[in-house]
């Protein structure tokens, strides 16, 4: 049976319940999704900053794991629902995202700077880990799995993915904290300490991070009620829909420091979020549950994963700054994997 078209039933205004309480359940989540991620993110930088941690590594840790959070929770529980696709294409999809669309929007609004650690250390193990998560999937390729699924990542990647984040999460602290150190030491200064209680930062913690968890639940209810209703794959809908919606933080994160002219933590939360995905939300869930692979992710989506990320370098470098130029380009490339991706569903 043909599945009806959603776009012609809107334009009819003959729209069912089913659809409308599955759109309704998808905004609301996503609305959800971005309070929560921005009181996470406000708690959280402040936090951080009572450490004495620099702009750029904030960006690549603390605001990266807090805008990542949506990812994490929309994963998991897609795999405890049974809904493997949503849980591998949210990622993919998430990552394709913070670079082609948040990058490029973030760069038409102002061209972003880029600062020497950002290609020199972030990038370099962006593409590391991008590239040993490919080759878990490789490693793990059986073509008798059976149905779609042809690989996995299983725990024992898990943990050596989590593993690497946290090792490479504490270098980059401990490298902030003495580098800030020593400045301050030189110019004589008293680091500067928070106006905000304690209190309220961890009660924006919290706030959000339950926030992060309800909207994920209802992000996920309507994705899959959705793509059941319209006949289209969950893995389709969890790299255009759910990615853009989980996708959101970041996108609000780095317009707002670009405005800001906090360039280095614009291009450290897109970075850091994008090494958060595919080491902790893909390592998490792993540890936790065997994360099914289709042929389609491996041969085509993780192409355009690396395809993307490399495209971006040669940006960095030159005139270490990202132009207004170059943003369109990037937004012509997710253009591109969103109408080949449809097409190809």
């Amino acid at each position: 049976m043909k599945a009806p078209n959603l776009l012609l039933l809107i334009q009819k205004k003959n729209l069912p319940k089913k659809y409308k309480l599955n759109i309704v359940l998808i905004i609301v989540g996503i609305i959800i999704l971005v309070i929560g991620g921005e009181l996470l993110v406000r708690g959280a930088v402040t936090i951080a900053q009572r450490f004495h941690i620099s702009t750029l590594v904030v960006g690549m840790t603390v605001v990266a794991f807090g805008t990542s959070a949506p990812e994490l929770l929309v994963s998991l529980e897609a795999m405890f629902e049974g809904h493997p696709g949503i849980a591998i294409g949210n990622v993919v999809g998430s990552n394709i995202a913070n670079i082609a669309l948040v990058l490029g929007v973030t760069a038409v609004i102002f061209p972003i700077l880029v600062s020497r650690n950002s290609y020199r250390v972030d990038w370099p193990f962006m593409m590391l880990a991008t590239f040993m998560v490919y080759g878990f999937m490789w490693l793990n390729f059986d073509p008798e799995m059976g149905g779609e699924y042809v690989s996995s990542i299983n725990r024992m990647n898990g943990i050596i993915m989590v593993s690497l984040l946290v090792g490479f999460s504490c270098f980059l602290i401990w490298k902030s904290r003495k580098v800030t150190k020593a400045i301050h030491k030189e110019a004589k200064q008293e680091p500067k300490i928070p106006k905000s209680s304690v209190t309220k930062d961890v009660l924006f913690v919290v706030i959000g991070s339950v926030g992060l968890a309800g909207g994920a639940h209802l992000l996920v209810e309507g994705t899959v009620g959705l793509a059941t209703v319209l006949g289209i794959s969950d893995y389709v809908i969890s790299v255009t829909v759910v990615a853009f919606g989980t996708s959101l933080p970041e996108l609000m994160t780095s317009v707002m420091a670009a405005f800001k002219r906090h360039s280095d933590l614009s291009v450290g939360n897109l970075l850091g979020s994008n090494v958060f995905n595919i080491l902790g939300i893909l390592g998490i869930t792993a540890i936790f549950k065997e994360i099914p692979i289709s042929e389609l992710v491996l041969n085509i989506d993780m192409l355009w994963v690396m395809g993307i990320s490399l495209v971006v370098f040669p940006m960095m470098i030159t005139r270490k700054k990202i132009s207004k130029v170059e943003g369109f380009i990037l937004l012509a490339l997710y253009c591109s994997y969103l109408y080949f991706t449809v097409v190809r569903s």
